[in-house]
């Protein structure tokens, strides 16, 4: 089959992989749209510590069940569409078993540490396929991982009603977070370099948008949240903060990457400081979000393109062009 492999940091190509078989409890899935995700970008250059090369990467994907393992009990069958839950928990580490498999000591995940879905055809476990309802598409199907890892970073930040909070970032996780804080109840504000992205902002709920923090008149906040990983954006979302404020690291950063804060002020203002690590026990909320249109994918899916245009499609993340881009195999 056709698939998208990163052979090692900084080489991308699309060339032929073998078809995948299912193992017992697994299902094969035909894929029919796969979001590239900034995590896909840290991989391609080697800054995801966990994946191996070569790799094909893709975690964030819905498709067609086309081949079933002879274990599988969960009632899926050949024929349903079904987005997934890329998650590779152990199940027996510390982490896993105090309810914590996001942080499992042998994390992994489709995509990420085993061959994903930028191809024609990926093998899943059986109990990560979740049916897709029918009014949502393949590549709203696609949405949901992304979604799933907005509604547990909500999980781990909260959100009062009133609150002031800002989010740094107006990419698809920036604009999902948005959607999710304004329905909360929360006084939204957003910034992103790239002003094309904040008219989505502003229809998704946010009260304010700017292109930088120092732009912004609603400062301080009671709350902010970067979804960008970048260090500069992070020291930026910190100093917007009132005191007794708290801050949420979303978006993903190189491992080697630091940031520079003021020790003093986290201590003398009680700042509060979290990270939000993937998803935990939260996509079929977002699952149920989407079907409900409580969340909206209205203009998230900026382009389609096909497999063959991977390596393209990646130059076009980079560039920040657009929102959401997704592959169709």
């Amino acid at each position: 089959m056709r698939a998208a492999i990163i052979d090692e940091p900084g080489k991308l190509r699309v060339g032929e992989v073998p078809d995948p078989t299912p193992g017992a409890s697994d299902v094969v899935v035909k894929v029919g749209a796969c979001g590239i995700c900034g995590t896909d970008l840290h991989i391609a250059d080697g800054e995801f510590p966990p994946a191996p090369f070569p790799l094909v990467p893709g975690h964030e994907f819905a498709g067609e069940v086309v081949e079933i393992g002879s274990d599988v009990r969960t009632g899926i069958a050949v024929g349903d569409r079904v987005a997934v839950d890329p998650s590779l928990f152990c199940g027996y580490c510390t982490p896993c078993r105090t309810g914590h498999g996001n942080l499992c000591a042998n994390w992994g995940a489709t995509g990420d540490t085993v061959d994903g879905a930028f191809a024609e055809y990926v093998a899943v476990p059986a109990v990560n396929a979740y049916r897709l309802p029918d009014s949502l598409s393949m590549g709203e199907g696609a949405l949901v991982e992304p979604l799933s890892c907005a509604v547990h970073g909500l999980d781990v930040f909260g959100a009062q009603i009133g609150e002031r909070i800002l989010v740094v970032g107006a990419g698809t996780m920036g604009l999902l977070l948005t959607q999710l804080l304004a329905g909360s109840g929360a006084r939204v504000s957003v910034v992103d370099r790239n002003p094309a992205r904040l008219p989505l902002a502003t229809k998704f709920g946010a009260e304010h948008v700017a292109v930088s923090v120092a732009e912004l008149d609603a400062a301080p906040f009671d709350a902010s949240v970067d979804v960008t990983g970048a260090p500069k954006a992070i020291e930026d979302a910190f100093d917007a903060l009132r005191r007794g404020g708290r801050l949420q690291i979303f978006g993903v950063a190189a491992d080697t990457a630091r940031i520079s804060l003021s020790p003093f002020r986290i201590y003398n203002d009680e700042i509060k400081i979290v990270g939000s690590m993937a998803v935990l026990d939260s996509f079929e909320p977002a699952l149920r979000l989407l079907e409900t249109g409580r969340v909206s994918s209205e203009g998230l899916i900026s382009h389609t393109l096909p497999l063959e245009e991977f390596p393209e499609a990646v130059g076009m993340v980079r560039a920040g062009t657009g929102v959401k881009i997704q592959i169709a195999p």
